[in-house]
């Protein structure tokens, strides 16, 4: 029930943004939905199923925002500091990013564990949902492999492949740090300029 299903992580991401996790009811996000709450339980098996599919969803959303940042421009340091301002924007607008690339989850959002869980679930979106989540490396990972890819040219020396891998990492790792400490004046792009200055990206 993908329409249902959609419909359900819309609303618990609504109710999220107005109240605290541990505030969110599952009655309150089924009707919010237009379903009964027990098409919510068949969806998600529980609560924290809920959660699980929430994160995953936003964690699939904040990649797919990578992959329109690379690919938005044809110079390296353009898709570098595209990416890199996605980094930083996704996780100012959303704090379920926000706290999947930083590890810090406040008290206001769910946390389901890292790791998978055992799923009984016959909805393939759910069962993939219970596998493990990324964690902040895993996010760092991610990225800069998905930047590598889009940067490297067919037929790469090694040593070129490696020196790119590296100031890609640098990239990622630099907007990680501007989440929680957002950058003054001129912004990402000087820092990932400046970052990448002699770099051969």
């Amino acid at each position: 029930m993908p329409a249902a299903r959609d419909s359900l992580l819309d609303a618990a991401y609504t109710a999220l943004a107005r109240r605290p996790w541990s505030a969110v009811r599952m009655v309150d996000v089924a009707a919010a939905a237009g379903v009964s709450r027990q098409t919510l339980y068949n969806e998600f098996g529980s609560k924290d199923g809920l959660a699980r599919a929430l994160v995953r969803r936003e964690a699939d959303g904040y990649l797919a925002g990578v992959e329109r940042a690379l690919a938005a421009h044809t110079d390296p340091r353009d898709r570098l500091t595209a990416t890199a301002e996605w980094m930083a924007s996704a996780a100012r607008d959303n704090a379920l990013v926000r706290a999947m690339l930083t590890g810090s989850w406040s008290e206001r959002l769910p946390a389901p564990a890292l790791a998978g869980v055992p799923s009984s679930s016959a909805v393939p979106a759910q069962r993939r949902a219970d596998g493990p989540l990324p964690s902040p490396g895993d996010f760092v990972r991610m990225v800069r492999d998905r930047a590598v890819a889009a940067l490297s040219g067919p037929g790469a020396a090694p040593s070129d492949t490696a020196e790119l891998t590296l100031a890609c990492e640098l990239v990622v790792r630099l907007a990680v740090s501007c989440v929680a400490a957002p950058p003054g004046e001129g912004g990402m792009a000087t820092l990932v300029r400046g970052a990448l200055h002699r770099q051969p990206a």
